[in-house]
């Protein structure tokens, strides 16, 4: 072999690498940010050998299942390898957990450690009694809304390639209070699971990613709320609307607007509650947008 085509053949194979390296690069998809504390996000690599484990069907690769306490998490593919992308509950505690995951070759399990966070706490104080001490009549109707955004917030749906990056759902000023411990009129409540952002009444509200409605209504402390399902148990609400512009069972685009800002519910003004769950556990929004500001 000359000289010239052993060039030729090592600069074709570069070329053929950098152009398989840019395609991988464009074709998967953005990432929230890693944060493995108790409301966070934990990207975990999946070790080469369950890569291997993945199994064909037709001519597609079929990854494994993982699940975490107990709730099925997102797998996307990195190269030959596999990444869960793991929503971890406030209550987690700090310590190693176990993602556990079923493959061609049975089961298996990933170690990965989750590390401590102090939330502050928010002193509140409400006018209307009845939103911090509810009477009996309250109750049923809670504990039956309760259930509802549960099976909502629950969902693991398979749509589509997984929609990890998600765009801020109004402009407002967004408060730092995720996971704060909320005190209503002298009474400690739960934690704080979502995102405010203030904006005036009617401020048009955009669905942050594509989606479906997958639950809607009035309720007793969220007020005006709509759940949209954008799958592989990526769930976003958006609570205390003034109105509502979609309904149950309407697929949403990026962008579209879905309602407007209001103060139904158990609020002290105007704002969008923007919560966002990934394997059921409600996790800080932030991680998941691309800007940092309002």
């Amino acid at each position: 072999m000359t000289s010239l085509m052993a060039a030729c053949l090592l600069l074709a194979s570069l070329l053929f690498a950098w152009t398989h390296a840019v395609c991988a690069q464009e074709a998967a998809p953005w990432l929230p940010r890693e944060s493995r504390v108790p409301g966070g996000i934990a990207l975990v690599p999946l070790p080469a050998r369950i890569a291997a484990a993945g199994h064909r069907a037709g001519t597609s690769i079929v990854a494994p299942v993982a699940s975490f306490d107990g709730r099925r998490t997102a797998i996307i593919a990195q190269g030959d390898r596999w990444l869960a992308v793991v929503g971890i509950p406030l209550s987690a505690k700090p310590g190693e957990h176990r993602l556990e995951l079923r493959t061609a070759q049975g089961p298996a399990s990933v170690a990965f450690r989750v590390g401590d966070k102090q939330y502050r706490t928010q002193h509140l104080t409400l006018q209307n009694q009845r939103q911090v001490n509810p009477n009996p009549e309250d109750l049923v109707r809670i504990r039956k809304e309760t259930e509802r955004s549960d099976a909502a917030l629950s969902l693991f749906s398979i749509d589509g390639a997984p929609a990890l990056r998600l765009d801020a759902p109004v402009k407002g000023q967004r408060s730092d209070s995720y996971g704060s411990r909320r005190v209503f009129n002298g009474q400690p409540r739960n934690p704080h699971s979502g995102m405010d952002i203030a904006a005036p009444r009617g401020t048009p509200i955009h669905s942050p990613a594509p989606g479906r409605v997958v639950e809607s209504g009035n309720f007793f402390f969220n007020g005006n709320t709509l759940y949209i399902d954008h799958g592989h148990g990526l769930v976003t609400m958006y609570c205390h609307l003034d109105t509502m512009h979609v309904g149950l069972g309407d697929r949403v685009e990026r962008g579209q607007v879905i309602g407007t800002v209001g103060a139904t519910g158990r609020v002290t003004g105007p704002h969008l509650h923007w919560g966002v769950a990934l394997n059921r556990a409600m996790v800080d929004p932030a991680l998941f947008l691309m800007d940092a500001g309002s």
